[in-house]
């Protein structure tokens, strides 16, 4: 399996890739399905065990999958 935060830090920084076209779902307690999806345009940093977004800090054992370009890149 991928390294979660390889994954984002490839698409953050490889040219061929666009994080804003990333879709990140990870679990969210107490929104629909406890699963929450946002946008990589919203990802403000890439911690060593989170993420910072523009509304939240998310850790990574939430994240469950990314889709890039209707591509499952990342998946547990």
């Amino acid at each position: 399996m991928p390294n979660l935060r390889n994954v984002l830090n490839e698409l953050k920084w490889r040219k061929k890739f666009n994080l804003e076209e990333a879709r990140i779902w990870y679990v969210h307690r107490g929104a629909p399905n406890d699963t929450k999806i946002i946008s990589g345009k919203e990802i403000v940093s890439i911690g060593h065990s989170f993420m910072e977004t523009t509304t939240a800090m998310i850790p990574y054992h939430r994240i469950f999958k990314i889709i890039y370009k209707g591509e499952i890149i990342f998946k547990r």
